[in-house]
């Protein structure tokens, strides 16, 4: 019974929720793609594609559906979309989505595979580094709900995550600098191979001239949080980690979700790390040297954060009411006792967030 199980997961006639999804890199990523799909009737395939890449995906062959994206897109309403074009395609539970993108796409992706038909299998093909370091890989899904970010979802891994560094070739700076601020978090909970000076030192402003060092930055980010969630899936402890600089991040991030310019999620990861190493500083212990080198990496390439100190008030009510939290009264933080020892779990007061929030914007 066994062997007859595993061998309907490998003909997919069964969706696999397997959580160590395999990463391929590859320099042609619509060969991959092609290869990875033969296994699939044709008429099963649904592309869901980002529209900023939608003339470079082109006509591949298979049926697609084009999302905006953005986070004022990553909403109920996108993912119902989805699920209409399943439908109206009669897609089954042989099918596959493939979302092709940046993170708020290879999001909904997974979100609209885990929940139409109680789940069909997905691949994401990311499009942005933020896609490829963070948002791609570990399977979270999701969308944001009353304007609280991935508010709703669900932890549904992909089939395959194909990486194809040559998208980046094409990337506004901006965006890039986003992906690179999750890599800079890599590099500060992990280091065992050397990561947070590499980061640091790589010329980011010649950064599509240098592929095979880039290249392997990214594979190494990618396995650092592959290895994390192969030993907690569920985020029950260690996938916390993760985490460091998203509380402080996250309400940077949904307080300017109305403006004209929404804050992109790397920036506001940047500044959550500023705020959260200050805390790390003061409550855990941790040397001055990784928030002092952070703070002139953020002046130097990101700026300061167009906020006052007047905001800190919405902004702690806003992380009030994180996803991490495991009581109203709690603000739950991941803080950093060193470079490469991160401290879970960690809570702090509203005194303590909007001590953090006044250094931030100090700066």
């Amino acid at each position: 019974m066994q062997d007859k199980f595993a061998y309907l997961q490998k003909k997919h006639y069964l969706c696999p929720r397997k959580l160590d999804n395999t990463m391929i890199v590859t320099a042609n990523w619509k060969d991959t793609l092609a290869s990875l799909l033969a296994r699939f009737d044709r008429e099963q395939v649904l592309l869901v594609v980002d529209a900023a890449v939608e003339e470079t995906v082109g006509e591949p062959g298979w049926n697609k559906v084009v999302i905006e994206a953005g986070e004022s897109h990553k909403t109920l309403d996108t993912v119902q979309h989805i699920w209409d074009e399943l439908f109206a395609r009669t897609i089954t539970r042989h099918g596959v989505l493939v979302g092709i993108g940046g993170g708020v796409v290879t999001d909904l992706t997974g979100f609209a595979a885990g929940t139409y038909k109680r789940g069909i299998s997905y691949i994401n093909i990311p499009t942005t580094l933020l896609a490829m370091t963070d948002a791609s890989t570990g399977g979270k899904t999701g969308c944001n709900y009353h304007g609280i970010k991935n508010s709703v979802g669900l932890f549904y891994p992909p089939l395959e995550t194909v990486i194809c560094p040559q998208w980046l070739r094409s990337l506004p700076s901006r965006q890039f600098m986003s992906g690179w601020a999750e890599m800079l978090k890599t590099g500060l909970i992990d280091d065992t191979k050397n990561l947070w000076s590499r980061l640091l030192n790589f010329d980011v402003e010649a950064s599509v001239s240098d592929d095979v060092e880039l290249t392997g930055l990214i594979k190494d980010c990618i396995s650092v949080k592959e290895r994390i969630v192969a030993s907690d899936p569920q985020e029950s402890g260690l996938r916390k980690a993760l985490n460091l600089g998203h509380t402080f991040g996250h309400a940077l991030e949904e307080m300017s979700l109305d403006s004209p310019s929404p804050l992109l999620h790397g920036y506001a990861v940047l500044y959550g790390l500023i705020a959260e190493l200050y805390l790390s500083v003061t409550l855990s212990g941790c040397p001055k040297e990784p928030l002092q080198q952070l703070t002139q990496y953020m002046l130097h390439y990101y700026g300061q954060p167009q906020c006052k100190c007047s905001d800190r008030e919405r902004l702690v009510q806003l992380m009030h009411q994180d996803k991490k939290n495991a009581h109203l009264t709690d603000i739950n933080c991941t803080l950093l006792h060193r470079i490469g020892e991160p401290a879970i779990n960690q809570c702090i007061s509203t005194e303590q967030a909007l001590e953090a929030w006044e250094f931030l914007f100090s700066l």
